[in-house]
């Protein structure tokens, strides 16, 4: 457990790098590191020992830059007791004020030093693997064709009125589903440690919903219940694949959320990969889902388009900064009715929350 909780920490604070410099706060990314920490970009021929140098440096630098975008995927982490290193893999791209512009993919070579307060930086090394200096197109203002809800019937991020949630109510509860209406994500969190009894094994579904509401850091981080994620995370991809598939597969209860729905009573789940899909159509014992009102739409047509025009976009968005690469409707499951009444449970908020 130890080794797991090392690990998420070396990457929250590879991760609080990332925004640091995205956010221009540079007090809070030198904070990062230990006070004779070294900085190096070897191709740029910079080198800032200590604190004090690296505050300026990456000052001077931050002002260079017209926009900037940087993300950070996860890579390698040796541990040798209070000490580790590690790799990180960056994309960057940005344009400078004096008109160049430049696109790179580059990793860190990392040190890192457990100390009072944390894991921290002893050595950060910058290498370039790809760099291109093509001018950018894009600019940082976002024109209002894009900024703005689809087009069509309807905003997909408005929540829907109390009529339309009892509405949808009513379908889910005629197709055997179990229905509550709450006010909130606080309720709905509060709901969800009612359902699910100590000690059950539980699989959170990847969803913002959860992430935003605090539920998925309550089951996984919480210590009520046995939490899958962790687990999986420190499970071998390769040899222990078919375990992860089986774990995955039939938990006591999954938790989730979906992408639309309709006002007839369906629930519709899009999946890149697919690996929730068979706990939710029927291998977990039960089956609970989280709404925001904003995700109830009048029939299946709408919903689809609602997942093509609005979910997925915001879905790659999250996913080009999590995994380095871009969403997909690979898969999708369209729930019409519960076999088992009372199996799937669906908490419809009226608020918005989620994608």
């Amino acid at each position: 457990m130890q080794a797991i909780a090392d690990r998420v920490d070396i990457e929250a604070l590879r991760g609080e790098f990332t925004d640091a410099a995205m956010m221009g706060d540079h007090d809070r990314l030198v904070s990062l590191f230990t006070d004779d920490a070294v900085y190096r970009i070897p191709d740029a021929g910079i080198e800032h020992v200590g604190r004090e140098q690296i505050r300026a440096g990456t000052g001077r630098m931050g002002q260079a830059w017209e926009y900037f975008v940087q993300t950070t995927h996860p890579g390698a982490i040796e541990f040798d007791g209070d000490t580790a290193s590690g790799r990180a893999y960056i994309f960057e791209l940005g344009r400078l004020r004096d008109g160049g512009s430049i696109l790179n993919y580059a990793l860190f070579h990392d040190r890192y030093q457990r100390t009072p307060g944390g894991w921290k930086f002893a050595e950060r090394v910058f290498e370039v693997r790809y760099f291109d200096t093509t001018p950018l197109p894009g600019s940082p203002d976002v024109p209002q064709t894009v900024a703005g809800p689809p087009a069509g019937d309807g905003s997909f991020t408005e929540p829907a009125s109390a009529e339309r949630l009892e509405r949808a109510a009513a379908a889910l509860r005629a197709n055997r589903f179990a229905v509550e209406i709450l006010d909130d994500a606080a309720a709905a969190r509060t709901r969800v440690q009612e359902l699910i009894p100590a000690g059950a094994g539980v699989f959170t579904a990847a969803s913002e919903t959860l992430r935003l509401s605090g539920i998925d850091d309550d089951i996984n981080a919480g210590g009520r219940y046995q939490g899958f994620r962790p687990r999986l995370l420190s499970m071998d991809r390769v040899t222990e694949a078919d375990d992860i598939r089986r774990l995955l597969a039939g938990p006591d209860v999954v938790v989730g959320s979906v992408a639309a729905v309709t006002e007839t009573g369906s629930l519709v789940i899009p999946s890149a990969s697919g690996s929730q899909l068979p706990a939710y159509a029927g291998g977990a014992a039960h089956a609970i889902w989280i709404v925001g009102a904003q995700k109830i739409v009048p029939d299946l047509s709408t919903a689809l388009r609602r997942v093509e025009e609005h979910a997925l976009p915001l879905e790659t968005v999250r996913a080009q900064q999590a995994y380095g690469q871009p969403s997909a409707v690979n898969r999708l499951l369209i729930l019409n009715a519960e076999p088992h009444p009372g199996r799937g449970t669906v908490l419809l908020l009226r608020e918005a929350i989620g994608f």
